[in-house]
């Protein structure tokens, strides 16, 4: 008996780490179990929790499953709605799979996107710029990497500065909070 208790001593868990007893002994295992959020088991990593295994460092982003196309051409968009139709599809499967947002924080944008529409026209580039900082800000602050292609289409959006542009960026979002349902 006395055999197999050195040999559960010697054992060390994955990563080379001390056993737990040892870790709590000299106070590095963290705070106890009951302290932490729910769903958090201790893992360590960048703020903000890069989930899912992704790789680091900008890797090859078109190789996940449901990441759908890395761009969407605003020409395609302003001519065809099935494209148009399409593309709401992908982000918000991209979602589902990937994010956790809700649906409070995607109709916060969609209605800063409908009065960007309304603006004036000499002040509509100005209104879109500031939609797009504000949809950088919500990805970044709730994690919500499936929107990026949304930003980047913004950018295409607000460079060409095309009142049809516009109006076709606020159908897919409207497309999206539908699909989104």
């Amino acid at each position: 008996m006395a055999e197999t208790e050195e040999k559960k001593t010697e054992e060390r868990p994955k990563g080379d780490r001390p056993p737990r007893e040892q870790r709590e002994q000299r106070g590095t295992s963290g705070p106890p179990r009951g302290d932490r959020p729910p769903g958090d088991r201790g893992r360590s990593g960048p703020p903000g929790g890069d989930r899912g295994g992704r790789p680091q460092g900008g890797g090859d982003r078109g190789d996940r499953r449901g990441d759908g196309p890395p761009e969407i051409d605003i020409d395609k968009l302003i001519a065809d709605s099935l494209y148009l139709d399409n593309q709401a599809h992908v982000i918000v499967s991209r979602m589902r799979d990937m994010d956790s947002g809700t649906r409070s924080q995607l109709r916060r944008l969609y209605n800063a996107v409908r009065r960007a529409t309304r603006a004036v026209e000499t002040e509509r580039q100005h209104e879109f710029v500031m939609v797009r900082a504000r949809l950088a800000y919500t990805i970044a602050r709730h994690s919500l990497r499936s929107l990026d292609p949304l930003e980047r289409l913004l950018l295409q959006v607000t460079r060409k500065n095309d009142s049809k542009g516009y109006e076709r960026f606020r159908d897919l979002f409207e497309a999206i909070i539908a699909y989104n349902e």
